[in-house]
């Protein structure tokens, strides 16, 4: 009988540090309700044959990769997802070879909860989940592939929210509270476009100048954010950081830029000018929101674990 095994990762939202996490900030990040599974099972057939599904249930990615493909790979000039697929596999393959050297074949699927463009970790919760399933380190597989700061690898593994901190190279994650009145305040915005978070961080390397400033200046915001249970404390630290950023990035903020007239805060996420945003209203934004032609909205009890 074929095993089937299942795995399943957490999504991610940077709600502080956005880029410089990669420089030792310290960051606070929440998983969310919405992640990734894998589900493999062996088969007789070599090599592996893979499906990757939306949410929705479409088919977003399905193709068969040999063996040889995974322990020999030939350097690609293309990006595309087999590619990619093929470049984590072969890193697995070198922290692991018994996957490939021990079985004849797999047919192995991918399910998304939420929509591939909202960006929550789609790689993320892949990276995630193919480490549990070959028991390798998960930040290990992370830089020999995409690289980053590995935030979202904790948001994978961890049900709480967290601060996450790279100290000398090296994962320095806390559990934090943050069961605050004011969530109830809290939504999350999609901006109907994902933004690749490769381009971004190339963007930010070319302009980070001397950051030693700004990084203790963003970690104070996230020790001072996670410590508050003050409403106006919150709003007041998230739109100090939006302004460190905007100055670092040489961009405004999406605030300025997007929804000058909002009565509210609003703080990018992650890499600036997609995915998703967090909004902070006294009164449910809803309909502004839907006025400017942004239809998603998900209050902070449906979107954080």
């Amino acid at each position: 009988m074929a095993m089937k095994k299942v795995f399943y990762s957490n999504g991610k939202l940077l709600i502080t540090g956005e880029y410089v996490v990669l420089d030792g900030a310290k960051a606070f990040a929440l998983p969310t309700k919405f992640g990734q599974n894998l589900v493999v099972e062996s088969i007789a057939t070599p090599g592996i044959f893979w499906t990757s599904y939306d949410q929705d249930g479409t088919i977003w990615f399905q193709d068969s990769i040999s063996f040889d493909e995974i322990k020999n790979p030939h350097p690609q000039e293309i990006e595309s997802v087999k590619n990619t697929l093929i470049t984590i596999l072969h890193q697995s393959y070198l922290l692991n070879p018994n996957f490939i050297d021990t079985v004849t074949g797999y047919s192995i699927s991918t399910h998304l909860t939420f929509p591939k463009s909202w960006g929550l970790g789609t790689s993320s919760t892949l990276i995630n989940n193919i480490a549990q399933w070959l028991e390798v380190d998960a930040y290990c597989l992370l830089k020999l592939s995409f690289g980053g700061s590995g935030y979202d690898i904790a948001c994978a593994q961890n049900n709480f929210p967290l601060s996450y901190q790279l100290v000398d190279g090296n994962p320095i994650i806390e559990r934090c509270t943050f069961h605050h009145d004011f969530t109830s305040n809290i939504y999350f915005v999609y901006l109907n476009k994902k933004q690749s978070s490769r381009t971004a961080i190339a963007s930010y390397y070319k302009k980070r100048g001397n950051l030693s400033r700004v990084i203790k200046e963003i970690s104070q915001i996230t020790n001072t954010l996670i410590s508050s249970v003050n409403w106006n404390v919150f709003k007041s630290q998230l739109s100090k950081h939006e302004i460190l950023l905007s100055q670092i990035l040489e961009m405004e903020t999406l605030q300025e830029s997007h929804f000058p007239d909002f009565e509210g805060t609003i703080k990018s996420l992650g890499a600036w000018g997609g995915d998703f945003v967090m909004v902070l209203s006294e009164k449910n934004p809803t309909d502004y929101f839907l006025a400017k032609g942004y239809a998603i909205l998900l209050p902070y009890s449906e979107m954080i674990l």
